[in-house]
């Protein structure tokens, strides 16, 4: 039996076993590398990224939809490259916004048995094999944040995005969650339930910004 965790090495193949399961292997180390490095090369030259994260179940005629795709066209016209996953919902249309306004739109998506193709809005791509590199790629060369309404998945990124502000890993950028009637609650549990409990500082939670419309994140972003 296996211990909880642990890594062999055969002959230089590595294996991280994790409850008896093996986790990660050669393949997999080597589809990480190329991950980070390629995706690296895609994006390096650009400096004034804004990355938005946001629900991939988000419809056309959604209200969301038709706010991130307008955002993301007022960011192209100001000069900034639109980075998100690359996939549908509000991914679809903020790379949408920058396509149509002859902006950088570049989608950064995930390899999956049945869902999540890229989508047509995009003027440069890259494909990953692994949830977390996709993740820190989307994360590390952008300097402004815009979270949409979303589930499990953007509330990880948005999360990961605060953990490394908080501890000091990523300098302070600017992070904005769009709609308030969505984000307050969450905001009030971790006043309620965090703060309260001495398990995040008052300081923490003036690390992201809550916005009701596209005038204001445009306004704090000049």
């Amino acid at each position: 039996m296996y211990p909880f965790w642990d890594i062999f090495d055969f002959d230089s193949f590595y294996i991280l076993v994790i409850g008896g399961k093996i986790v990660i292997d050669r393949n997999d180390l080597e589809h990480i590398h190329s991950d980070i490095v390629e995706s690296d090369k895609l994006i390096e030259k650009y400096t004034n990224i804004v990355t938005i994260f946001g629900s991939a179940r988000i419809a056309e005629n959604s209200k969301y939809y038709q706010d991130a795709k307008k955002l993301a066209e007022r960011f192209s016209k100001s000069g900034y490259v639109v980075l998100t996953g690359g996939g549908p919902g509000i991914m679809e249309a903020s790379n949408r916004g920058a396509f149509e306004s002859g902006g950088e739109s570049i989608g950064f998506n995930i390899e999956l048995p049945r869902e999540q193709s890229p989508n047509p809005y995009l003027t440069r791509s890259y494909t990953f094999h692994k949830f977390f590199t996709r993740k820190f790629m989307l994360i590390k060369h952008s300097k402004i944040f815009v979270v949409f309404p979303g589930g499990f998945g953007t509330l990880d990124e948005l999360f990961t995005l605060l953990v490394l502000v908080q501890t000091g890993k990523m300098e302070r950028v600017k992070i904005f969650l769009y709609d308030s009637n969505f984000f307050n609650p969450m905001v009030e549990f971790l006043r309620k339930s965090l703060l309260s409990n001495g398990m995040i500082s008052k300081e923490d939670l003036e690390l992201f910004q809550i916005v009701d419309s596209i005038d204001e994140v445009a306004t704090e972003t000049k």
